[in-house]
This record gives structure tokens, sequence and C-alpha cells, in this order.
């Protein structure tokens, strides 16, 4: 026995006793993984998509203006997720992504850092923007929304508004249908070098995305496809826009309810065949010299 009274049959009970608890506290532990720390995979199915997006987003008609759409955090988001845009005024289109209805459009998460709202002349006013986060099944996911305020138009010369990110020109003032009679007197375009192949396949691409506006019945979204395509030097994007103002063609096309403008066409033909249009120098004989 030592001086605190204990033997030590009695130091190697006590001892027995922590390990016997000891080891049934990991055997309990051990069932229940969550009591030792937060799982990682829990803390990670916690987390739910967020669409960061400006409360109010100012731009002016004839122009482009950015719409700056970002999704966080990206590993949270389901694959072939894509984001839906309403409420933009229906002569509105935007640079990426594909309509779906008047003023809606369902834009893919790899085209947001690029994309622009493309306004024509005359499109003012206010409306309230809703950018909504959808899976591939249909679910949302996120939603957030944004006012759009759209001023008319400034009085600035084609040069500064060649300079606002490839804002439309006044030709496109004129085609939106607003100031008819008030054309100003602006030449064509000078004819560019030969297009790169990734500066042709961006402006096939802008074509592309006229054609699928024209074949809804969206004109003027169209055409502000097909001039960005005609100003980057690509032919077929000036004989596509000459052909929305060409009365032939819009017949061909089955387009009603627009009025035919031989002078715009004739101006796009004119373009199109510095371009190297081949089949421009016929339309232009077909339309005549009014």
């Amino acid at each position: 026995m030592n001086r605190e009274g204990t033997t030590p049959a009695d130091g190697h009970r006590r001892a027995g006793r922590v390990r016997g608890w000891a080891a049934l506290a990991f055997v309990l532990l051990a069932g229940q993984p969550a009591l030792l720390a937060p799982s990682r995979a829990h803390a990670q199915s916690s987390l739910q998509p967020t669409i960061i997006l400006p409360s109010a987003i100012s731009a002016e008609a004839a122009t482009q203006a950015a719409l700056p759409i970002r999704v966080t955090p990206a590993d949270s988001v389901p694959r072939n997720s894509f984001v839906r845009v309403r409420g933009l005024p229906p002569t509105a289109a935007l640079t990426e992504g594909y309509s779906i209805a008047p003023g809606s459009w369902a834009v893919s998460l790899a085209a947001l850092p690029e994309l622009k709202i493309m306004l024509p002349a005359g499109t003012t006013g206010r409306s309230e923007i809703i950018v909504t986060l959808v899976s591939i099944d249909g679910s949302v996911l996120a939603e957030s929304k944004a006012t759009l305020a759209i001023a008319p138009a400034g009085q600035r010369n084609e040069r500064t508004l060649a300079r606002d990110a490839g804002a439309p020109t006044s030709a496109s003032i004129l085609r939106a249908g607003v100031g008819e009679g008030a054309e100003r007197n602006v030449q064509p375009p000078q004819s560019g070098i030969q297009l790169p192949p990734q500066d042709r396949e961006r402006a096939l691409r802008l074509v592309k995305k006229g054609d699928e506006q024209l074949a809804e019945g969206n004109i003027s979204a169209a055409r502000l496809f097909y001039e960005r395509a005609a100003d980057a030097g690509l032919a077929q994007g000036a004989m596509a826009l000459a052909g929305t103002f060409d009365a032939t063609e819009l017949a061909q096309l089955g387009v009603r309810g627009i009025q035919p403008d031989p002078k715009q066409a004739r101006r796009w033909y004119e373009r199109a065949q510095q371009l190297g249009a081949s089949d421009a120098e016929e339309r232009l004989r077909r339309i005549g010299t009014k």
C-alpha cells in the first residue's frame, strides 16, 4: 500500500475502467461519423447557386449595353444549366443565346462574360429584367431581378458611336423604324482585309443568329446581327441585311408588314459587292437606280 492508501491493484482497475470507457466511446463514435467533425459533403450540399446582378442597369437607345450576370459558386451549378432572361423590350436582342419568346432569351453560362443588350433607336423607358438560373430538367435554381433604364439616343457623331463597344451605326437608327425620311448621309464602311478564320467564324455566328431572329419575325433584331457581321467584313452579312430591305427578297421570305426600302437595299448590296459577294451585282441591277 502506498501513501495515498491505494494498492497497485486499485490503480490497475482504474486504468482498465478508463480504457474500457475510451473503447466504448470509440465504437459509438465510429458508427456516427457526423459526430466526429462536420462532413465536407454536407457542407458542400448546403451551398446554393446565386445570381449576381446589378440592381440597376443604365443604357442608351441605338447602342449596346453590357448585361453583367455572374453565377456563383460555379461548382454548385448542375451541368448543362442555363440562364433565362425575361422582361427585355421586345425590340431588343442579346449578343449571345437564343430568343425563346418576345423579350425572353436563353443564354448558356459560358456566354455570360461577353453578354450585351443590343437596343435599337426608339427603345426607351424602364423595364424589370428577371434573370433565372434553370437546370436542364427545368428546375429553377436561383433568380434575381434588375431594373433596365433606357435613355433616348444622344446626338453623337458616327465616330463616337463606333467606339461604344461596337454600337449600331446611324443606319440601324433608320432601320429600326424611327425617323423615317430623316436618313443621315452616311457612307458605307470601307472594304476591309481578308478576315482571319476566328473573326470569320464569329461573323458567321452573327449571321446565323440573325437568321434565327428573322425566322421568328423579329426583323429589327435580325438586322442588328446582320449589320454587325457586315461591319466585321463578311459579305454574307451585308447580303442578308440588304435582303431585309429588298421587296423581292421579303416576298420570297414570306415577310409581311415590313416596308421595303430600295435605297437601303442598294446601299448594303453595294457594300456586299465591295466585300466580294458575286451575286450582289445581279440584285443591284434588279432593284435599278431608284
